[in-house]
């Protein structure tokens, strides 16, 4: 089923969508799932670039060593 929607009933209907998603005090219900999926359709997420690599942790030399007292 196609629906002929103009830009501004499209902009309504996320409107509506949005508000009730966000508003909803159970946000994993089967009745928000379904609602995101039917907001998925009508306005694909983009998606996000990777995450870089963790960044590796190297101690400070000083706490390798010990404190010499100096």
């Amino acid at each position: 089923m196609h629906l002929d929607l103009t830009d501004e009933e499209t902009a309504a209907l996320l409107r509506e969508l949005d508000g009730i998603i966000d508003g909803d005090r159970y946000f994993l219900s089967p009745r928000i799932k379904s609602l995101r999926a039917i907001r998925a359709k009508i306005r694909p997420e983009l998606l996000r670039p990777p995450l870089p690599p963790p960044k590796r942790y190297i101690p400070p030399r000083a706490a390798r060593r010990g404190r010499t007292g100096r």
